[in-house]
């Protein structure tokens, strides 16, 4: 079966793989890869009794759950070129890039202030993703 990490503690080795509307916990004990699970890892895994038996890093370079979006970019497109929605349409939210683009025409400048918020959002983590939900880097 595979899934997404949404959620993984270093500390205590607990996390939790989701698959479409179905969560499951996992322990450090039950992961066969090198690497530590990182939140946004596509996994192949295995059930047993509704428990995760065994868990792995799943690479697939065509899924589009993997990271591929940088927050830093993101968000200095959002501090300079907000007001055309730069940062929206790098994110690849076309329907707000072309709002704040038309938001700046119409208000004379407007956006600028909508983008510029957003880029500091992005910077501060609160705007966390992209368009196909994958964990910006």
């Amino acid at each position: 079966m595979n899934g997404l990490i949404v959620s993984y503690n270093r500390a205590t080795g607990a996390g939790l793989i989701k698959v479409e509307d179905d969560s499951y916990e996992f322990s450090h004990n039950v992961w066969q890869d090198k690497r530590h699970p990182v939140i946004g890892d596509d996994v192949e895994f295995e059930l047993q009794d509704d428990k995760v038996s065994a868990a792995r890093l799943f690479v697939n370079l065509n899924n589009p759950l993997r990271p591929v979006k940088y927050r830093w970019v993101a968000g200095l497109l959002g501090l300079t070129l907000g007001m055309v929605g730069a940062h929206r349409f790098y994110l690849g939210f076309w329907k707000y890039g072309l709002a704040q683009i038309a938001l700046t025409v119409v208000t004379g400048g407007y956006g600028l202030l909508w983008g510029f918020m957003e880029g500091i959002l992005i910077l501060a983590a609160q705007i966390d993703r992209d368009a196909k939900g994958r964990y910006l880097k």
